[in-house]
């Protein structure tokens, strides 16, 4: 009988990261049925809703134990014990009866997928309860006298690029291991390890295995975990005897999934588009999405859905689980914060569609005598087919007799590769279970033998242990120091160094450990090795102490742990404090040349010390990719400003400059954007250590190749005051780029002119001129917004020179034409502005905001400015500091944007000031005239001429006369002061 998917979903408390930025809380749940708020609506509209079988509330309502568990204490929390007893308990019980069960874990990165899965610490996930409540259920079967024998097989995979590694494995297979498809279970992973466990510490000691070889591999690869998918899969066997006393055999296989991180990825331009369609390591994903989004269509009664299970490895293994025999159950995690809306709600959506898909599980029992007799019968036909050579298929028409024998070679292959798998079955079958048992426990008796002896070790001799993004990946990896000196190096090293290193920037001979009797312990690096403790980078030899932060090349960061010098710190009564991954990150950053400061720093201040933490590391390992295969490509960060962005106020953004060693061009990169190349970057470099030829990968394929694109120059930002008072402006305005350099200038003019675009002079009788900006709410205006043109530009912008600005309220930008051939392009643009009717928004924009235009071009294709012969490691060395990564931007930027806005206002100011003179001098000429002409009155029609059509306001007249009469003049600084504009 058909069955939903069960599914529920999670939202985890404020992490410090939602604290920091003051996170809003946009989830919301009553009973089953969860909200979701718009943190961008307005408070009356209403929150959008989903119903799941179980929506699980453990934001708040919690308090900490003295073991570190999180207990209720309110009703509405929900504990691990909770979700275990809803979901775990019901994986359990489904697999006792026989049926095969599913259990997965989806959400983003960070949303508290690992957490529900696995737990941390005292808080113990569904993987481990589940695990451990296993084994309390077969000693009670045991224990109640029946004839049972219970057999339980633990394997645990991981999926990383679209290749499959086996976990229980320290060996890494070329290209991974293969998925194959079996004519009765399925789609399976040819010679994936599966060990025999007696009980649940057995498992433990096996999923501590995984995640170590997980975190061994992971560093060597350069792969980040998160983008990862872990598998762990357990085989439930119970043998029992029927009434007639024959062997009964129920098999069921709980798949136990924590999914990479669901990141929607943000719109970027067509290059970061094809990197991420091109990239295997966003596959899975896309694919299961596809798979969900058919199943649902399927179980809603489309007809001719096709299901696309073979588009990516996740998908082929989870074939069961989504639509096949299983019972399965999925569990969302939900991030609480409303920076996180968007990811949040396609969770939520994904979800929704899961609960639509329907499986149909079925009892996994059989007779073991028969299913031991039917793999018996299959194998003798399988033997007969091949060695009689029975394999006949029909080909498709066209298809040549080379391509025919190359399907039939196939064939064989996959008849043979089942045959194996038959007997292996057998075998397992055949062998006592006790025989199994014994073969594993002796395979992992030296193992557990050494974890002791290393456990031990730990606490009396100096060593560095790893730290990782994923707390559940760190203190994994242990290299001790013992007395004397000790090696470090790559595996290349001759004679092999005692601390092997393995991955990027990581020198044959890197450096030397002098473990004095262990009071004093020494580290030198060798010539060229790149070394960092506690974020500065060393050159000689320097003593270690207790809790240092050691980053060996560009990814292998470890913590200094010193037995001997910890225990005199707990004499004196002094704690070392703990030791982050953020913590550690922060201090490369502030090696590198940034700010990593807290003391009387502002929220936007804060948030932009986050994304350095997290794009730092990620920028010296794409420094160091470009290195190792010769890329000739340099990354940096780049810190631009909102006024480099052409806004007044904002964040400073956080992105990626890629520029060229050999002829200094760059390309300027999202952090979406970088991502997507840097996982690219990955690809390659795995390819590359796994023997590949990468260098003949082509230009579209490459993320270390961009095509020659537009590329901001810089902005100029015009301040419109003079417009105020319907006066002209035109000036060489200074280009500034990112970082506040001057890179040339740029001629503007704003000119008042008639409805048909004829320019207005201050000597027509129609001056348009107002004493005050408020005399023109109501009124119509007409003005011309010229760009002439740029001078002084670097040399490199010869190509595809045009402008970009938008204009008040405009939506689309204004584009000017496009010069080339030249540094100094003549633009010649003009348009006619018509605002009719002018309002008081339209007066303080013209104020107080800038006009930001924005000057692009495209970089020349030079050829290189440097020897092409030397590598990327010589160009870096020769061009850069190698600890110096970062563009730092200009931090007087917005002092000096103040500065350059007041002095508009006092050219503005100055301008009025001289177009008040004129009319003075011409109504002091008027008075001059009457009184020879012994006439005691003036004719309005006169005085209209000089102020306009529109006679001033009687304030203003009278001020304008007495001066006039009194020969006033401004003063002898040029300021004039009034009720519509002074200078602060």
């Amino acid at each position: 009988m058909a069955e939903n998917v069960r599914v529920a979903v999670r939202v985890r408390p404020f992490n410090d990261r939602e604290k920091n930025r003051d996170a809003r809380l946009i989830i919301s749940m009553s009973g089953s049925t969860t909200e979701i708020r718009d943190p961008a609506a307005p408070d009356n509209v209403e929150p959008r809703k989903f119903a799941f079988d179980y929506s699980y509330w453990s934001h708040d309502g919690f308090e900490e134990k003295e073991d570190g568990y999180f207990a209720p204490v309110t009703p509405v929390y929900a504990d691990q014990q909770k979700v275990f007893d809803d979901l775990g308990r019901g994986v359990l019980d489904n697999a006792w009866k026989g049926y095969n069960c599913s259990l997965f874990a989806y959400g983003q990165t960070g949303s508290g997928k690992s957490y529900s899965m696995v737990g941390y610490k005292a808080n113990k996930g569904i993987v481990p309860i589940t695990c451990e409540q296993l084994f309390v259920g077969i000693d009670k079967e045991k224990s109640s006298g029946k004839y049972i024998e219970c057999q339980v097989t633990f394997s645990m995979l991981e999926i990383y690029n679209e290749q499959v590694r086996d976990l229980l494995s320290p060996h890494v297979q070329k290209g991974g291991l293969k998925v194959r498809q079996h004519q009765s279970r399925g789609f399976y992973v040819e010679g994936l390890m599966s060990v025999a466990v007696k009980d649940y510490k057995d498992i433990e000691g096996r999923m501590n295995e995984g995640t170590k070889n997980r975190t061994v591999a992971s560093t060597n690869m350069n792969a980040t975990s998160s983008r990862a998918h872990t598998i762990v899969a357990i085989n439930f066997v119970q043998k029992t005897r029927d009434e007639k006393g024959k062997g009964l055999t129920k098999t069921s296989i709980l798949n136990l999934v924590d999914l990479a991180g669901s990141e929607r990825a943000d719109a970027t331009g067509a290059t970061g588009a094809r990197l991420q369609e091109g990239s295997a390591i966003n596959k899975s994903l896309s694919t299961l999405g596809n798979v969900i989004k058919a199943l649902a269509e399927d179980s809603d009664g489309k007809k001719k859905v096709m299901v696309p299970y073979r588009d990516s490895v996740l998908t082929k293994l989870l074939k069961n689980a989504l639509g096949g025999n299983s019972k399965t159950i999925m569990i969302a995690a939900l991030s609480p914060a409303d920076i996180n809306h968007d990811e949040t709600l396609s969770t939520l959506r994904f979800a929704d569609r899961a609960k639509t898909i329907k499986t149909v599980a079925t009892i996994n029992e059989s007779e073991t005598d028969k299913l031991i007799r039917h793999l018996r019968e299959e194998n003798a036909r399988l033997m007969e087919m091949i060695k009689n050579g029975q394999i006949s298929f029909t080909a498709p028409v066209g298809v040549s007799d080379e391509e025919i024998m190359r399907m039939r070679k196939e064939m064989e292959e996959e008849l043979a590769r089942s045959l194996d798998q038959n007997h292996q079955e057998m075998a397992n079958m055949e062998m006592s279970w006790h025989q199994r048992l014994q073969e594993s426990e002796q395979k992992n008796a030296i193992r557990k033998q050494d974890e002791m002896k290393r456990e031990e070790a730990r606490k009396t001799i100096p060593h560095f242990w790893n730290l990782n993004e994923d707390p559940q990946l760190t203190s994994m990896i242990i290299h001790f120091c013992p007395a004397g000196k000790s090696r470090i190096g790559n595996k290349k090293a001759s004679p092999p160094a005692q601390i092997q290193l393995n991955g990027l920037s990581v020198q044959q001979e890197h450096a030397v450990v002098d473990n004095q009797s262990c009071t004093n312990i020494l580290l030198r690096p060798c010539v060229g090795a790149r070394i960092l403790i506690n974020g500065d980078p060393i050159t000689g030899q320097v003593t270690l102490h207790h809790n240092d932060r050691v980053l060996f090349g560009s990814n292998h960061l470890y913590v200094f742990h010193h037995p001997q010098e910890l225990s005199y710190l707990a004499k004196t009564g002094e704690q070392p404090k703990p030791v982050t991954y953020d913590a550690a990150q922060g201090e490369i950053a502030a090696g590198s040349g940034f700010d990593m400061t807290t003391e009387g720093k502002s929220k936007d201040d804060i948030l932009l010390q986050e994304d350095l933490v997290e794009l730092m590391p990620m920028v010296l390992e794409a420094n160091a990719l470009s290195e190792e295969l010769n890329k000739k490509m340099f990354f940096e960060i780049a810190l631009v400003s909102p006024q480099a962005r052409g806004l007044k106020d904002g964040r400073t953004e956080v992105k990626v400059k890629m520029r060229s060693l050999e002829n200094d061009n760059w390309w300027m990169f999202s952090r979406s954007q970088f991502l997507d190349r840097k996982y690219k970057m990955q690809e390659m470099y795995q390819n590359h250590v796994e023997g590949d030829d990468v260098s003949t990968i082509s230009q579209a394929e490459d993320p270390f190749w961009a095509a020659a694109g537009d590329v901001l120059i810089g902005s100029v930002r015009v301040y419109l005051q003079s417009l105020c008072y319907m006066i002209e402006f035109e000036e060489k305005l200074a280009i500034t780029d990112y970082k506040g350099n001057e890179v040339g200038h740029l001629e503007v003019g704003v000119f008042p002119c008639k409805s048909d675009g004829t320019i207005m002079g201050d000597d027509d009788d129609e001056d348009p001129f107002v004493e005050d900006p408020s005399e023109l709410v109501g009124t119509s205006i007409n003005f011309l917004l010229k760009i002439k043109e740029a001078v002084g530009l670097p040399s490199k912008f010869s190509k595809n020179i045009h402008c970009k600005y938008k204009f008040y309220l405009d939506k689309e930008e204004t584009v000017s034409k496009s010069v080339s051939g030249t540094t100094s392009p003549n633009f010649g643009f003009s348009k006619h502005y018509s605002i009719h009717p002018v309002t008081q928004q339209f007066i303080d924009y013209l104020a107080l905001q800038p006009l930001v235009i924005q000057l692009h071009g495209r970089l020349s294709e030079e050829k290189p400015i440097t020897p092409s012969g030397l590598s990327t490691s010589e160009l870096m060395k020769q061009k850069h500091s190698r600890a110096n990564l970062a563009l730092i931007a200009n931090p007087g930027f917005k002092d000096d944007d103040e500065r350059y806005r007041m002095s508009c206002e006092l050219s503005a100011v100055t301008r009025k000031a001289d177009r008040l003179e004129k009319k003075l001098k011409r109504l002091k000429a008027l008075i001059d005239q009457a009184t020879v002409s012994k006439k005691d009155s003036v004719k309005v029609t006169e005085l209209r001429k000089i102020f306009s059509s529109e006679l001033p306001n009687l304030k203003t007249l009278a001020k304008t006369i007495q001066l006039a009469q009194t020969g006033s003049r401004k003063s002898s600084t040029g300021n004039v002061q009034s009720s519509a504009c002074h200078i602060m």
